[in-house]
């Protein structure tokens, strides 16, 4: 090179400290995503909640088995059904913020005793579980501590899988506090460090662009020392405070679009996972009601993964069965499209489609992530790319396939 030795030193040390501080921010992806968080009152939930809600999907899919079919088709109607029989549910909150109200310290005390006993209890299909306390301000943060440590009392410990949701999320420094509250619980109770982590749920504008014009979701983020596991948008409150008329709130509102694309590009490459909010419209009423809301929910999520959201919120057991049934029938398309093009791809074929390293991940992530959730077998894959194994398929989601 003709440059001067000393500047190149220079240089090399300068990016060296950039990459040191790129990798510290940005980890990398986290894998093993729920599809869902299913949300039920601290005050309602019982031990067999679960099943429960299994049982009333599997009772409105009955009844509706028709439109299901006619949305996604009868194959991946009777992979709902096995669904629903043997694991619902992938991630289940207990609320007792906005669902759960305020009931009295008495009451709530012994809702959050036995709220970790049913925490604590739950089969091992629920891959993660938790509760959303009240809000970490002035007026409610004393309550929100307090039923914290009832349901870790309850549950004896920190049960599998724990995570808990924090509402009300307005100034970044809120989640420093998140973390300093963790340490003091952990520290207190004796539990490991690191024990606790927490979701950070997005429902006001502030939690997108603070005072400064900053994105206060990215500086939470950086502020919460790695114990931020989610972002959850919060649909009708986040509408609401930008102004929007209630008959007009929902999942594919302008202004939810923009939360959620400001929510998904400050998580991106940090290992946070962003998950969708709910919809207010149940599957209940008369038969034309029903069908309605599941048109409707499935329209919903569909939208939703085909933006980036792999995850959203389920208010009512009748939402698993449109969760589940869009969700399959996405990553069964995603599984058509992807294949050929892995298939393309691992044998250096041309085509259409030329695919460069980047593009060879995301296939193979998406084909990943419907495999994780059910939607299809390996065997599915392989029929139409005979090298993609599940270790090629993660070998190319890291970007450690060799290319010789």
């Amino acid at each position: 090179m003709s440059l001067p030795p000393d500047f190149l030193a220079g240089l090399a040390a300068r990016l060296s400290t950039v990459d040191a501080e790129l990798a510290r921010h940005y980890s990398g992806d986290r894998h093993g995503q729920p599809i869902h968080t299913a949300y039920v009152s601290g005050a309602d939930a019982s031990k067999d909640i679960t099943h429960e809600w299994g049982v009333a999907a599997t009772e409105l899919a009955e009844r509706h088995a028709g439109l299901l079919t006619e949305l996604a088709g009868a194959d991946i109607l009777e992979r709902v059904r096995e669904t629903l029989a043997q694991r619902p549910v992938q991630d289940l909150r207990l609320d007792f913020e906005d669902g759960y109200g305020t009931r009295g310290d008495e009451v709530e005390d012994r809702d959050a005793l036995r709220a970790g006993q049913i925490l604590a209890a739950l089969p091992a299909e629920v891959r993660s579980r938790g509760i959303r306390i009240k809000g970490l301000t002035t007026a409610e943060y004393e309550r929100a501590i307090r039923t914290l440590e009832r349901v870790l009392e309850g549950a004896g410990g920190v049960p599998d899988g724990f995570v808990f949701t924090i509402p009300k999320i307005r100034a970044a420094e809120q989640a420093d506090l998140a973390v300093r509250l963790c340490e003091a619980l952990e520290s207190a109770h004796g539990l490991p460090s690191g024990a606790l982590r927490f979701e950070l749920q997005i429902e006001s504008p502030q939690a997108v662009i603070a005072a400064d014009g900053t994105a206060t979701v990215a500086r939470a983020i950086q502020l919460s020392a790695g114990r931020c596991s989610g972002l959850h948008y919060g649909t009708y409150d986040y509408s609401a405070a930008c102004g929007i008329s209630p008959q007009f709130q929902s999942l594919e509102h302008p202004v939810a679009d923009h939360a959620k694309a400001v929510m998904q590009a400050a998580a991106a490459q940090t290992g946070v996972w962003v998950c969708d909010g709910s919809t207010q419209v149940a599957p209940v009423g008369t038969d034309e009601e029903v069908a309605a809301a599941v048109a409707r929910h499935f329209r919903l999520v569909t939208r939703s993964l085909e933006r980036g959201y792999y995850q959203g919120w389920d208010m009512h057991p009748g939402h698993l069965v449109t969760r589940w049934l869009a969700t399959f029938a996405f990553f069964r398309g995603a599984l058509a499209a992807a294949a050929p093009r892995i298939d393309r791809y691992l044998a250096r074929r041309g085509g259409a489609v030329v695919d460069e390293p980047a593009t060879a991940q995301a296939l193979a992530t998406v084909v990943l992530r419907g495999l994780d959730c059910g939607a299809f077998e390996p065997d599915d894959v392989t029929v139409v790319a005979p090298a993609a194994t599940v270790d090629v398929l993660t070998l190319l989601r890291e970007r450690k396939l060799p290319t010789t």
